[in-house]
């Protein structure tokens, strides 16, 4: 069995050049997702993994703060050969030590795998167990943007195609900031938004040194709809690797009245095809069964562009210290029924 060596990166190419490589990584295990958790003043960790000296796998972890206790989490990660076992064997040893020696409470994980019987049972015989909430979006609506626009607009809902249409015919424009001055605008949105949907919303400095972050590596763009200088709909969307993906979104009580946050994803999705890139993420859509599920409707709302959900595993979580984690796991559950998800 080969012997994996672990390493610190700290060379920036040589972890997005890994990362071009593998079609499977996205934007939550780039630099950038580190530099912007090392601005909220988090404590973030570059590992590498090499077989004789060549880079196999990386894995990006953050320490997240909590009253009850800090633990650590791997989004979306780590970017490695789920069938090469010695690889995998190091990743989870290595979360482990690096959880321990922060006396970190337990590590939250959601690797990019789709959630099936093996990848499961890889989970629970390394001693992992389901989390009670989700760390990022698990169940999502992808959309392959391959095929010609013609065909793009052929295969989405009927209702879809004629709201786009619609707001075209209607003169909705479509404007695109990369203006810092803009995300405060937009997060007043989204504290509406919030407060109208009843969630809990992220700070402004969660969202502010996200944009930063972004905006200066030209990787996203925050897309407005307006109509007589009303606005309609507003989204940021992340252009990463091989996907873009629609991260956050509102819409306004005027938004109502038009169809401009139809119009903000057809151009986004074409700004991604010009970008070379092969699939435009909606992110987290809920099951179509769930009909009570806050989110019920704006997931209608996104598989009518005609894409296909790919449930990821659940995320799952490795107990390091057991009494803080009971007392974590009752939180969780508590507020896992308040917020409806």
């Amino acid at each position: 069995m080969a012997t994996i060596v672990t390493k610190i990166i700290t060379d920036k190419q040589e972890w997005e050049d890994f990362l071009t490589q593998n079609l499977e990584a996205n934007f939550l295990q780039s630099w950038y997702w580190g530099e912007f958790h090392e601005l909220l003043g988090k404590k973030i960790f570059r590992v590498g993994f090499y077989d004789d000296h060549k880079l196999v796998g990386v894995m990006l972890s953050i320490i997240e703060p909590a009253r009850r206790g800090k633990y650590l989490t791997v989004p979306a990660g780590p970017i490695i050969d789920w069938g090469n076992r010695a690889l995998v064997n190091s990743a989870f040893s290595e979360m482990k030590s690096i959880a321990q020696k922060h006396t970190c409470v337990f590590v939250r994980i959601r690797p990019q795998l789709l959630e099936d019987e093996s990848s499961k049972l890889m989970f629970k015989e390394n001693g992992f167990r389901n989390a009670q909430m989700h760390l990022h979006a698990e169940l999502t609506s992808r959309l392959s943007i391959t095929k010609s626009s013609e065909e793009l607009l052929a295969q989405m809902r009927k209702t879809t195609r004629y709201e786009i249409r619609k707001a075209e015919k209607l003169g909705v424009e479509i404007s695109i900031s990369k203006d810092e001055k803009d995300v405060k605008q937009f997060y007043n949105y989204q504290l509406e938004t919030a407060k109208r949907q009843k969630f809990v919303p992220f700070s402004y400095e969660f969202f502010l040194e996200q944009f930063k972050i972004f905006f200066e590596a030209d990787k996203a763009l925050l897309y407005t709809a307006t109509i007589e200088n009303k606005i309609l709909a507003q989204a940021f969307i992340i252009f990463y690797g091989n996907e873009a993906v629609y991260h956050y979104g509102i819409g306004t009580e005027e938004g109502r009245k038009y169809p401009g946050a139809y119009l903000i994803q057809w151009e986004a999705i074409k700004e991604a095809k010009r970008r070379g890139m092969q699939f435009y993420n909606f992110w987290g859509v809920a099951s179509e069964a769930d009909k009570h599920h806050r989110f019920y409707t704006i997931s209608i709302f996104k598989r009518g562009f005609g894409g296909e959900d790919t449930q990821y595993l659940h995320a799952r979580d490795l107990v390091i210290h057991k009494p803080k984690y009971l007392i974590n796991f009752g939180i969780e559950k508590l507020r896992k029924i308040i917020r409806r998800v």
